[in-house]
């Protein structure tokens, strides 16, 4: 859609709902449509959610208001689910569900398979953010895509431009650190999968800096993974102007409240836009979003990479409103010229710098200004003495210099509040009405429901006489049928065609439009229809696999520097994957390893970007044996480059852990669409991963069974923002080529963090893991080959890693064996990792 022809109707502003009070917040304070979970399979595990069988009431009740519903369905799902998965999409089309919100690929397919009209939308978890990964989308007719949050304006618009899909993007709320549907630490360290909707945060911790070896002091800056929120209010503008058309507000887990207060601030920032005012929000409107929830603001990646605006480093959790410094303490509190206005009962919290001890906070209990109380507000600049209640704050643990913010203001909940309690309809739609009367017949009356644009005729039962004193005429009408009070319904235009002194009864008037009113509002909550098939979900089960015999068994070995290629070669590995930081690197790999007589696989980076082929074609040009492919849009690129070039030898493509596989569905819609080969998502245990197998196509596929888990994959630079002086990597000086960087958790373990040709970051755990133990299991079900994966490992570690592997393979040691010897050799250990649970 061109953005120059957008219409206020065209632009959706879109609000979470965690509960019924949520919903009727955004409801009452102008969301154009919801997300909500039921249950079970959404990405927010841990709010209140709704209930399945409460679809028909949740859907009638948005319909009613003209408003839409979409479903949150953006997890994995477990072979074992699919049954329970195609119960949940059942019920949404017969609820008449407007979308449902999907992360696995596999669903998608099931879903068409069910209907081939039933809304379906990509989610952020699909990790879109090029053109190519939305058109790897377009067979399966989705309606539209979330975009990364990583995107930039420009960026977004080159998508819209090229790939003529609706999109959807984040304006405000938490900003996760990591790209969505790429993020294993949760899992790796809690077995809690943010690609299962139980994220525990891992990214709000502490971590210290390690800089080649070397803690480095970073004074109160401990939170290097904690993103500020995202508020785009201020360019609403420009966002509309790129062609976004959905406006996604973050927070099925926040309050009733908060939904208010940011979709009514939203909804007056779009409808300034189309009024032709493009001024920026108050002061006052940034406040109160603040007030709400608030790390500290930032525009995220919308405005480019800056990541020195994006972490501060020094607190994980909502702070509020900045209100100032406290200059003096007193006998009762605390003097301070306020930033933000103050009133009795307001909450605040002192902030001394670590978030990790006990903050003093509590309620204010009283103002005063030159030593006199003050009744009202206290107002931005004044100097004042703040007075908390006795109870709250111990103010001997209060200094000059601690921060205060203000967390809770009552009076701005309580206006929130009254908002959607209250016993009017939230909304009044425009209702025209036509009227005909002839004199011995009934008042004929049709009424229009203008934004539904449904017609319903109601007749008199009374038949219109000739008047004796007042004839009925259009003003008589339009006080009767506009009296409409308590529905959802105003009276916008009545044309009347009255032939003759004619007139009805007052009563047999109003009976007339309480009979239109029930009709209309009937109307509203009525469902769309779609079609809907008989499906079995294990019908496509082609299961002809034999198991693989001891010795069939192929080994292959995933590298990150080029002397562990070398080592790779001395061994009986036949297939040797290069993953480099730096693409530079790739010819030398390349050429070694076809000087030995092997094969080599190129891999590609986890994300996509706009304008990033260059690095696919260098790939291609430097004619590997094999392709690792990590997204869908390379995996777009690769395959249309493929058909547009049919007499060129190609390299085999393989799918990586990163295309979140995790049911046959996935398995299958992959290799259909053009791998040779994939590997399935590291978010499965052993159970999961038998499951899968048994339904799945084996003999094309890899497991892992020895590596690093990629824990984080982000768009934030930890180089660049503690390392150097710089915003992003036209100006840093590239400190990741010169030095070595982790993350030190609080149990003292150091996790490794990498970066990739476009600079963004992986930390991986700082402990291998090993499913050595299942080897012989998974060779039963036919999985023909296995990859182990190197980061920082010596030459000599390679080589004691691929013998173990080699001879348990053969059946000449067990599992057990080689993990159990990766550990008392390797200083850091070997977890048995996901495959254990």
């Amino acid at each position: 859609m061109n953005n120059k022809t957008l219409r206020r109707e065209d632009v959706e502003l879109l609000a979470p709902a965690g509960d019924w009070d949520c919903m009727r917040a955004a409801v009452a304070n102008g969301a154009d449509a919801i997300f909500f979970g039921v249950e079970k399979f959404n990405a927010r595990a841990r709010a209140n959610n709704f209930r399945m069988d409460e679809l028909p009431e949740i859907m009638a009740f948005l319909h009613s208001y003209g408003v839409k519903g979409f479903l949150t369905f953006n997890i994995l799902v477990f072979e074992d689910e699919l049954a329970d998965a195609k119960e949940l999409i059942d019920a949404c089309i017969d609820a008449g569900v407007d979308a449902v919100i999907v992360q696995d690929l596999g669903l998608v397919k099931l879903i068409r398979e069910i209907s081939p009209d039933f809304p379906i939308h990509g989610s952020t978890q699909m990790t879109i953010t090029s053109p190519e990964a939305v058109e790897f989308t377009k067979p399966f007719n989705m309606e539209r895509v979330v975009l990364g949050r990583e995107n930039n304006l420009k960026q977004i618009k080159t998508i819209g431009d090229q790939a003529k899909l609706p999109m959807e993007v984040f304006v405000h709320g938490a900003l996760c650190v990591s790209y969505s549907g790429q993020c294993l630490t949760s899992e790796m360290w809690g077995g809690r999968s943010a690609n299962r909707g139980e994220c525990a945060q891992a990214c709000r911790l502490p971590y210290d800096l390690i800089v080649d070896g070397e803690q480095k002091v970073m004074g109160d800056v401990a939170y290097l993974l904690s993103p500020k929120d995202l508020a785009a209010i201020d360019i609403m503008p420009q966002l509309i102007e790129a062609g976004v058309t959905s406006f996604k507000i973050e927070g099925r887990l926040k309050s009733p409240e908060y939904v208010a207060n940011v979709v009514s601030k939203y909804r007056k920032a779009i409808d300034r836009y189309f009024d032709g005012d493009t001024s920026a929000p108050s002061k006052e409107e940034v406040r109160e979003l603040q007030q709400s929830f608030s790390r500290g603001f930032t525009h995220g990646f919308l405005e480019g990479t800056n990541n020195k605006k994006l972490v501060e480093g020094t607190f994980p959790k909502s702070r509020g409103v900045y209100v100032g410094r406290v200059e003096q303490v007193l006998r009762d509190g605390v003097v301070c010229k306020i930033e933000a206005p103050l009133k009795r009962g307001d909450g605040i919290v002192f902030d001394a710098g670590d978030p990790t001890k006990k903050e003093e906070g509590g309620r204010i209990y009283d103002l005063r200004r030159k030593g006199v109380k003050i009744e009202g507000e206290a107002e931005e600049n004044w100097i004042v003495d703040i007075v908390p209640g006795r109870s709250d704050v111990d103010l001997r643990r209060v200094h000059v210099g601690d921060r205060i913010w203000k967390t809770n203001d009552p009076a701005l909940d309580k206006r929130l509040r009254q908002t959607y309690e209250t016993d009017k309809p939230y909304r009044v739609f425009p209702v025209h009405v036509k009227v005909l009367g002839n004199p011995g017949q009934p008042l004929i009356t049709w009424w229009t429901d203008v934004q539904k644009g449904t017609t319903v005729r109601v007749d008199s039962e009374l038949e219109l006489e000739l008047a004796k004193k007042r004839p009925m005429d259009v003003a008589l009408l339009e006080e009767q049928f506009g009296r409409l009070g308590g529905t959802i319904f105003q009276l916008e235009q009545l044309d009347a065609d009255l032939h003759g002194d004619i007139i009805l009864p007052i009563r047999e008037l109003n009976n007339i439009r309480r009979r239109a009113v029930d009709m209309l509002a009937g109307e509203r909550p009525k469902p769309p229809v779609y079609v809907k098939r008989a499906v079995e979900v294990y019908g496509d089960v082609v299961r002809s696999t034999q198991p693989v015999r001891r010795g069939e068994a192929k080994l292959t070995a995933l590298c990150r520097s080029l002397p562990q290629v070398e080592a790779v070669i001395q061994t009986n590995v036949e297939l040797i994957y290069a993953d480099f930081e730096f693409i530079k690197q790739f010819p030398a790999a390349v050429e070694m390893v076809h000087q030995a007589g092997k094969k080599i696989a190129l891999v590609t980076p986890r994300i996509h970007m706009p304008g990033e082929n260059g690095y696919h074609n260098n790939i291609l040009r430097l004619k590997p044996d094999a392709v690792l492919v990590r997204n869908t849009g390379a995996l777009y690129f690769y395959l249309r480059y493929r058909m547009e070039h049919p007499n060129e030898p190609f390299p085999e493509l393989i799918g990586d852990f990163s295309l979140n596989i995790a049911n046959h569905k996935t398995v299958d819609l992959f290799l259909e669409s053009g791998l040779d080969k994939v590997t399935p998502s590291y978010d499965l245990n052993i159970q999961q991963m038998v499951d899968l197998l048994r339904h799945s196509r084996t003999s094309e596929m890899e497991i892992v069974i020895h590596q690093h888990l990629p824990m984080f994959h982000t768009e934030h630079c930890v180089y660049c923002t503690f390392l150097s002086e710089g915003t992003d990597y036209t100006n840093c000086g590239r400190p990741c080529e010169s030095h070595r960087a982790s993350l030190q958790d609080r149990i003292g373990m150091s996790h490794p963090v990498r970066v990739d040709e476009g600079c963004r970051n992986t930390v991986y755990n700082a402990i291998e893991q090993s499913g050595a133990e299942y080897l012989t299991q998974f060779m039963e079900l036919g999985v023909p080959s296995y990859r182990v994966e190197f980061l920082e490992e010596t030459p000599e570690q390679v080589l004691q890693v691929i013998d173990l592997y080699t001879r348990a393979l053969r059946g000449e040691i067990s599992g057990t064996q080689v993990w159990k010897t990766l550990k008392a050799t390797n200083q850091l250990g070997v977890t048995r990792g996901q495959l254990v649970k």
